[in-house]
């Protein structure tokens, strides 16, 4: 298995296949790289895929002190200077579409793309910035409980459901702590996802594939979104939980091969170095 040495910690990560772009898979917080499982089965044949585990996360060291979204962004960035690739679309997972977002900031073209997995991408409601303050309080346990409840009602994948009860409730007080502080800093500072990728210049090809928060609301706000900014384009999928990669794999296979073969994201790059 493939491992970096970034910021005093050991990062490591699946890389195989070939082609470009690389597909660069990053699971959010409290979570591991088997998050992804499902889907590398099903696309390594056609692609390179760049599975990380994030520092203190799965087989990744912590290192010595405490770390926050920029450290992670700069683990990142360290996999990709290893791995030698051009260029890389992010297949984010939830919060850590931040991570995609900061690594097209800093690498520019050569993040032809975003795929946002199940992510709140709009202006974060009152009720979830109060789950982020329950996060960081003597109650952590309780709001992480609620959590894992919302994420699993209606689930009937025992692989979805062994996830979050085993992977995600392994993750001890601190790491559920670290993790709301970073997600309140990130909406705080940048507002909502929609928000950030609106500003980048030149824009970035995205594409949203949730299965939770199908009220009509949001489903409107992103197609009205989708209407006025065409590089955006949001797709409900057939899954109850959280974790559509245990649930729909296939259709999520099939909407990331049709995505990556769009023109403007398949697309070449000279080889530049990566900044550090």
């Amino acid at each position: 298995m493939p491992e970096v040495r970034s910021q005093g910690a050991r990062i490591r990560y699946d890389d195989v296949g070939q082609g470009e772009p690389a597909l660069l898979f990053l699971p959010g917080w409290c979570t591991s790289r088997a998050v992804f499982g499902p889907l590398l089965s099903r696309l390594g044949v056609h692609h390179r895929l760049i599975s990380v585990d994030l520092r203190g996360h799965g087989q990744s060291g912590r290192g010595s002190e405490d770390f926050t979204n920029d450290t992670l962004v700069g683990d990142l960035l360290e996999v990709l200077q290893a791995s030698g690739v051009r260029q890389a679309v992010p297949i984010a997972l939830s919060h850590a579409g931040w991570f995609a977002i900061e690594l097209r900031r800093r690498l520019g073209q050569r993040v032809p793309g975003i795929v946002l997995l199940d992510w709140l991408v709009l202006e974060p409601p009152p009720p979830f910035l109060e789950v982020l303050r329950g996060l960081q309080s003597e109650a952590w346990r309780e709001s992480r409980d609620a959590l894992f409840e919302m994420w699993l009602t209606g689930v009937d994948s025992d692989e979805a459901i062994r996830f979050v009860r085993e992977v995600m409730g392994a993750f001890a007080e601190e790491m559920w702590k670290r993790a709301a502080r970073e997600i309140a800093s990130a909406y705080g500072r940048e507002g909502y996802p929609l928000r950030a990728l609106s500003a980048l210049s030149p824009p970035v090809p995205t594409m949203h594939l949730y299965s939770q928060s199908a009220y009509p609301e949001y489903v409107m706000a992103q197609q009205s979104f989708a209407a006025d900014h065409p590089w955006f384009q949001a797709v409900r999928l057939d899954a109850r939980g959280h974790f559509p990669t245990f649930e729909v794999p296939e259709a999520l296979a099939e909407h990331l091969e049709r995505f990556v073969s769009r023109k403007g994201v398949r697309s070449e790059a000279s080889p530049v170095l990566y900044p550090s």
